[in-house]
């Protein structure tokens, strides 16, 4: 169920916004609670993970420059040649 709300903005972002909204094809309203969606995620707990998956964590060290899809693709070119 949409309910409406009455904002303050400051006049020269309301312009801005007008215009970025008009150019990305997106409502107002949309992106407001597009917005909101996304604080309000951001501030959910995250979820508890279990005790082995505590225990395991950290058990690899892997070299900074360490690149996961890189390295995917190898094994996977190794696996399939």
């Amino acid at each position: 169920m949409n309910t409406k709300l009455t904002l303050s903005v400051d006049q020269k972002i309301i312009e801005e916004i007008k215009s970025y909204v008009k150019k990305h094809q997106v409502s107002l309203s949309k992106m407001v609670e597009n917005y909101f969606n996304y604080v309000v995620q951001k501030t959910k707990p995250e979820v508890k993970s279990s005790a082995i998956v505590e225990e395991l964590t950290g058990i690899i060290n892997l070299p900074g420059d360490f690149n996961e899809k890189e390295e995917y693709y190898n094994f996977l070119s190794e696996k399939y040649k």
